[in-house]
C-alpha cells in the first residue's frame, strides 16, 4: 500500500491521487481538502494505534491493532458524514516506526510514538483521538476508559467520550489523567486516549470483534466529541 513517505507528502499525494481505485486512499484526505492548500487542515486526527509488527494487547488470534484500525475507519465515515473533518494517521496493517526517518532512535517504539505525534505538527487540527483496546490479568475488569492530559479542554473531551461510551456500554467509569503517556504529553492540541475495552475480557471482546458492535463504539465516539465541539463553540 501507499506507505513508505513522509506523513504530510502521503496526504497531498493521496489528494492528488483521488480517482485511484485504492481501498485504503480515503481515510488520508481530510474532508473538504483543498488543493491550494500549502498544508493540509482538518478538526480531528484519528490516531489507530499499533499496526504492523506491533499487534498490541492480544487473545489467542485477536489482536488489538485490527481493532483499532476497524473502528477507527467507522469512527472517519461517521465524523465525514457529520460534516466534521478528519484524518487517519494509518489505513493498513503496518507500523508507523517504518516511515520515521528522522528520529535517530533506536528504539522501534519511541520512533512510531513520535511519528504519530509528528502527524499533529504537520496538519492544523484541532483535537487528536488515540484509539486503544484495554488488557488485564482480571478476566472480569471491562468497560472503556478514556485517558486524558492535565489540560481543562483535553479533560472536557475526554468527560464527554467517556459519558458517551458509558452510556453505549452501560458502565459507569469516570476518566483519568494519563500523565506516563507519551501522546498525552507531547501533543499540543487536546488530545485523548480511548481505551475501548478489554481484550481481555470475553464479553467486551465479543463486542470489539463484531462489526456492529465497533459501528456502535464509534458512533459514542463521534457523539462524545459533537458534544465537547457544542460547549466548546
Amino acid at each position: 500500500m501507499f506507505r513508505k513517505m513522509a506523513l504530510t507528502f502521503v496526504v497531498i499525494w493521496l489528494a492528488a491521487s483521488s480517482s485511484s481505485s485504492s481501498a485504503f486512499a480515503w481515510p488520508l484526505l481530510p474532508v473538504g481538502y483543498n488543493q491550494d492548500w500549502a498544508l493540509p487542515s482538518t478538526v480531528v486526527i484519528i490516531d489507530a494505534g499499533h499496526g504492523g509488527i506491533d499487534g498490541g494487547a492480544s487473545s489467542a488470534d485477536i489482536l488489538e491493532k485490527d481493532i483499532n484500525l476497524a473502528v477507527a475507519r467507522k469512527l472517519y465515515f461517521i465524523l465525514r458524514s457529520q460534516n466534521i473533518p478528519a484524518v487517519l494517521n494509518r489505513t493498513g496493517d503496518y507500523a508507523l516506526s517504518d516511515d520515521n526517518r528522522w528520529h535517530n532512535s533506536r528504539s522501534r517504539h519511541r520512533k512510531d510514538l513520535s511519528q504519530r505525534r509528528q502527524l499533529t505538527d504537520e496538519i492544523e487540527s484541532e483535537l487528536l483521538i488515540s484509539l486503544h483496546v484495554n488488557w488485564s490479568k482480571k478476566s472480569m475488569q471491562k468497560g472503556p476508559l478514556v485517558l486524558h492530559q492535565s489540560s481543562g479542554e483535553s479533560s472536557l473531551l475526554a468527560f464527554c467520550i467517556q459519558d458517551a461510551l458509558n452510556r453505549q456500554q452501560n458502565t459507569a467509569f469516570l476518566p483519568r489523567e494519563g500523565k506516563p503517556f507519551y501522546l498525552l504529553r507531547r501533543v499540543q492540541d487536546p488530545a485523548v486516549i480511548v481505551e475501548m475495552g478489554f481484550i481481555s475480557s470475553e464479553h467486551d471482546r465479543t463486542m470489539l470483534t463484531d462489526p456492529q458492535r465497533q459501528q456502535e463504539v464509534a458512533e459514542a465516539i463521534a457523539s462524545g466529541i459533537r458534544q465537547y465541539k457544542w460547549i466548546v463553540h
